[in-house]
């Protein structure tokens, strides 16, 4: 499908590389938020100091390449995920950061026994729905937090940041089903973690 946003990025870049700096303005605007939060999440708590230094640097690269810089295939915005995704791993394993993949189990992703969530309060205005919501809010980035940077950085950019498996795969530089394998074991993982087998009411840990 035809993405007027990610054609008109393309058109914003080709710009900038021909002299006009109020496009890379657009650029960097348009993407800054999503692309700092992402590589927050990807760097967890263990680099989190590093965030501000691994988005400038993503930033700087654009700039560095802005000359040679080709579409081929694909956008923009996939670019510039990739070189922070590059950057943000480059910063995990110097900082001694264990990268392991932990997929080396054959068994299937683990799944709840019920629907996930189906009886979890909805968001209500009601103070106790509120309270639950922000526990389970928390929980999540807990959960984030826990997963391995290969498979946070693939389920950011397919649910938070809506790149589709083709695109994600293309940014991390990553086969097709190797993409998908790593999306469902970090759902899996959140699904566990998050507890979704919980009823309503029952406290979260």
């Amino acid at each position: 499908m035809h993405d007027p946003e990610a054609s008109d990025d393309d058109h914003l870049m080709r710009a900038y590389a021909a002299g006009d700096a109020s496009a890379f303005e657009q650029l960097y605007q348009r993407h800054q938020g999503p692309l700092y939060r992402f590589v927050r999440r990807v760097l967890g708590s263990t680099c989190s100091a590093q965030a501000d230094e691994v988005f400038q640097d993503t930033w700087a690269r654009v700039i560095q390449h802005r000359d040679t810089w080709l579409p081929q295939g694909a956008a923009f915005r996939t670019w510039l995920f990739t070189l922070a995704h590059h950057r943000a791993i480059d910063c995990l394993r110097k900082s001694g950061r264990e990268l392991s993949l932990d997929m080396t189990d054959d068994s299937e992703p683990w799944q709840p026994d019920h629907k996930p969530w189906a009886q979890w309060p909805d968001a209500g205005v009601q103070p106790a729905d509120q309270a639950f919501w922000r526990a389970a809010g928390q929980r999540l980035l807990d959960c984030l937090d826990a997963l391995p940077a290969a498979q946070r950085a693939v389920f950011l950019l397919h649910h938070e940041d809506g790149l589709s498996l083709d695109e994600l795969s293309s940014a991390l530089e990553l086969g097709f089903e190797t993409a998908k394998s790593r999306l469902r074991y970090a759902m899996g993982k959140l699904r566990q973690c998050m507890g979704a087998y919980l009823p309503a009411g029952q406290e979260t840990p």
